[in-house]
Order: C-alpha cells, then structure tokens, then sequence
C-alpha cells in the first residue's frame, strides 16, 4: 500500500518514518540527532542562538547539539539522557518522528517504549570501544521487538583517524552476532556525529565509504511493506453516537486499524459475537473515505445495527485472528518489583482490557549469549523472558512476528497502576 499519494480525503500526504536511537552513555546519540535537525535546518534561529549561549555558559569549544534533545534539567546538568525525547522534523521527501532513548542499562524499559513503535533503529556504536553489553542488549531487544530496519551508526570515527580498519572490524563483530537473531535489514555507516560526517553531508575524511548518508538512507529507505496490509484487524476503541438532529440514528466504531485494508461494502465478522454485516462508510475528520488501512484512524459504519462496543475487533470472515485466553509471550520486564509467579496482573491488549494470571515462566534470555537460562526464573528490572498467562476473557491476536499491533500487549500492576512488563506474543 503507498502511503506516499496525496489525497484530499485524509491520506497521508508524505511518508512518516519513526525510528528510535540506541547505545551506551555517552557514544553520542543525542549529539547525532541534534546534528541531524541542525544540518537539515529544521530547527529555528532562536533554538540555535539558545544552545549556542548555553554552549558557551557551560565552556564547550563547539555547540552543543545534544542540549537540542536533553529536555530534562537532570539531563542537561549530568550530559546523559533520562527519559525518551521525541523530536519531529521533515525533509522535502519525508516526515520523521524521533525518539532519542537512553543508554544507561537502567533506563532500558524506556528504550523499549521509545522503539516499539518504530520502523527503523539506530543503534550507536563508539569506534573506540566496538561492541559492548549494552550494543547486545539494544540489539536483541530491537530484534525482540520486530523492527524491520537497523542501521549500525560507527561514531567518533574522528577519534580514530578515521580508520577503515576499525570500521571493518566492528562491522564483522556486530554480524557475528546479529547472525543469531532476526533482523532482515542492517545498514552500517561510518559517521562522526560531532562534526557532521556521513549524517546529513557526505564525509570527505571517508573516502574509503561508498555507501550513503544517514539522512539519505532514512529518506530512501521502503517501508511500505512494514504493517501488515493482508490481516484485517480494526479493534474498536469507542462507540460514536451523537443522537443530534443531524445524526440522529449515527452509529460508528471507531478506532485506529492495526492490519489491513478495509473498503466501502467489504463484508465484515464481529468478533467476539461473530455477527457479520458489510461496511456502509468508513469517515474521517475530513470526510468519507473509500478505502482505509494501517495505521490509519477513522471511523467505521455498518449496515446492520450489530450490538459492538469497545474492545471487541472488526475482521474478515475468512480471515479471523486466534482466539485464545492461554497465552505465550516474551516478556521485557520494566518495574524494580520482580514478576510474581502464580501473580495477579491487569492486561491491555489493542482496546481490549481484562485480568490475568502468571501461569509460569519458560526461561530468561542471557543478553550477551542469548542463551536460554531454564533454571533462573526470576524476572527482574530490564530482564527479558518467555512465560505463559492465561487470561479472565479470550484475546483476538495474532503472533508479534504476523503483526506487532495485535501481537503486543502490556501488563500492568493493579496496585500501583504502573506499566510493568511489555509484552510480545509468540
């Protein structure tokens, strides 16, 4: 499905990229966006002029760019990042969403927040220092989460004369062990955030690096084929009733379709009734539509009046999702209070809300090894793990492999109302 076209009915009218950046404190992700907003000028005067006196104020012989994601005062005064910094900005090809994630191994679950809905991650590697735990870690968990895009950015290639050498050796090492793990599409680029080489302009200190820019890469690279566009699912997440004049007998689901491409008169199931009617408009803030798909939010009418209502899903009848209340998932573990076994949690899955019990734990992930540890079962802060749950009603899923929307669910503590685990189904 392109996404690409310009339509006056509520299409996107430019591709919307998201991708995350990751790796250890202080291998320069925060510098590598703020460069990127700064060479594409998409940041403004004042913005510049701003960061340029608190360069100055902090005795820095080049600006800073990094105080361009650092929004926390906490960040700005330590020189790290805390909490995950979103940051948008556009190119005449492309819009892009930016989530700068931190690297401290502590603030892992918020690399986990900030990538699971992005296509492509960066992942930072220091030239100096060449693979680390923490580049295990971010790539196991971008490999966890699905995201069909890596780019592998070798930074501070300045502090290493710039050497092919390095760069070659760090790339031979990252693919010895992403070869274990599922990741279709890697890109390695040397780069030096600091000054400016290979990010948005190409470095003439490389001229050994035939491949293209960062900026260029993220432009150009397709991801039209990241959602799936072949599953039907539409979880609806209100009921719109008006009960105006106007709309007197209006009744519309809406919600934000998670797989597939839905159509004026397409006949449709509701789950979990199993009820079936065809579409009768699908509408969006600006109008109707003849044709919806994900990511998209609208709203879906139908011809028969079928008693809907929020957590329930619209599908295809020849193309139904599992049905299930026993459920297998990797689990990446957010909360300092470990997971309890035979424990009683709160789950959100798409719109749908229930309870659930931790039925058992399978293994713990080893990030350095990716060894399966069957005898420590203890799920603790940033640990990632299988267990089963079953849950107080059926969900409607699909693997997280077939569709990371229906295939993701989190659990929350009913207590403290925290988000502790994000979930992954297998």
């Amino acid at each position: 499905m392109d996404t690409n076209k310009v339509d006056n009915k509520g299409y996107l009218d430019m591709e919307l990229l998201r991708f995350s950046t990751a790796g250890s404190v202080d291998d320069g992700k925060s510098t590598l966006i703020g460069r990127l907003l700064y060479d594409s000028k998409a940041i403004f005067q004042d913005q510049i002029e701003a960061i340029e006196k608190a360069s100055a104020q902090k005795g820095d012989e080049h600006i800073n760019l990094a105080l361009l994601t650092d929004g926390l005062r906490a960040e700005r005064e330590q020189g790290i990042t805390i909490d995950v910094a979103y940051r948008y900005f556009s190119t005449p090809k492309r819009k892009f969403i930016i989530a700068d994630t931190p690297g401290h191994i502590q603030y892992t679950r918020n690399m986990v927040t900030g990538a699971s809905t992005s296509n492509l991650s960066i992942i930072l590697v220091d030239s100096r220092n060449g693979i680390i735990e923490q580049t295990h870690r971010h790539t196991f968990i971008a490999s966890l989460l699905q995201i069909p895009h890596v780019v592998v950015c070798i930074n501070k290639m300045d502090l290493v004369d710039w050497s092919q050498e390095v760069f070659e050796k760090i790339k031979a090492e990252y693919s010895a062990f992403v070869s274990k793990l599922n990741i279709k599409d890697i890109t390695f680029i040397p780069i030096s955030a600091l000054n400016g080489d290979n990010v948005v302009d190409r470095s003439e200190n490389m001229p050994w690096y035939k491949g293209s820019t960062l900026l260029y890469h993220l432009e150009t690279v397709h991801i039209g084929s990241d959602h799936n566009h072949i599953d039907c699912r539409f979880p609806v997440q209100y009921v719109i009733r008006p009960q105006s004049v106007e709309f007197h007998d209006y009744r519309g689901y809406a919600g934000r379709i998670a797989g597939g491409i839905f159509k004026k008169d397409d006949k449709i199931m509701a789950l979990p009734s199993g009820f079936t009617s065809s579409i009768k408009s699908i509408d969006t803030f600006e109008g109707e539509i003849e044709q919806a798909f994900a990511p998209m939010s609208v709203t879906i009418t139908l011809e028969d009046d079928i008693d809907i209502s929020r957590g329930d899903m619209i599908v295809r009848e020849n193309n139904v999702p599992k049905i299930g209340q026993d459920i297998e998932l990797m689990i990446c573990w957010l909360n300092e209070t470990p997971l309890k076994l035979n424990g009683k949690y709160a789950l959100m899955h798409t719109s749908r809300e229930c309870r659930c019990i931790i039925k058992d734990v399978k293994y713990k992930i080893n990030i350095n090894t990716l060894h399966r540890n069957e005898e420590d079962k203890n799920i603790g802060l940033n640990d990632i793990g299988r267990i089963s749950v079953r849950t107080t009603t059926p969900l409607f899923y699909d693997t997280y492999r077939r569709n990371r929307n229906t295939g993701s669910l989190i659990i929350i503590d009913e207590q403290t109302n925290e988000t502790v685990g994000a979930g992954m189904i297998i």
